[in-house]
């Protein structure tokens, strides 16, 4: 099976945040790969795999990157795929130098960027994207958001039932 999204994160300590990913492509049958590189450690691993990323299926990649933040940009300076940014908190600055690090792209070389530790919404990202020209995909994913409705409103029933002295509704 070929990816379809390809999920890059900076080292294996970004995994916990990136299961997140893994487990709503999984959830919505997309095919994806998961792999560690490093931009500062592994820069040739870097270029060859977004390279190369295209001619392999790829579709969309999700980058993940804490600290100085240098891959999604790296990936995204050597393809022409999308790539979406997930800032890892990983530092002293929670998070947020690897949210500058990737929204702060110079001009011709974008990396959409989700909030800091949000790779469920990178995901999200990446299915809308595929689900453009997946008529099944798309199809698939707004079952998934009726289902995120649902859930709201089945929360506010069970809401009705808390009970407080001073609580009107």
């Amino acid at each position: 099976m070929t990816p379809l999204v390809s999920i890059i994160m900076g080292s294996t300590s970004d995994l916990p945040v990136l299961e997140k990913a893994a487990q709503l492509l999984n959830d919505l049958h997309v095919s994806f790969e998961m792999n560690a590189l490093s931009a500062h450690r592994t820069p040739e691993a870097v270029e060859s795999f977004a390279k190369n990323a295209n001619k392999r299926g790829v579709k969309v990649i999700i980058a993940a990157a804490g600290m100085a933040a240098a891959l999604p940009g790296v990936i995204a300076a050597n393809t022409t795929l999308p790539v979406i940014g997930v800032p890892i908190k990983s530092s002293v600055l929670d998070g947020v130098d690897a949210l500058y690090s990737i929204i702060q792209m110079p001009p011709g070389i974008p990396v959409a960027t989700v909030a800091i530790n949000g790779a469920m919404n990178a995901a999200i990202l990446a299915v809308q994207i595929l689900a453009l020209s997946d008529e099944n995909l798309a199809e698939t994913f707004a079952a998934y958001k009726e289902g995120l409705k649902k859930k709201i409103v089945n929360a506010n029933e069970e809401l009705k039932e808390v009970k407080y002295e001073y609580k009107t509704n």
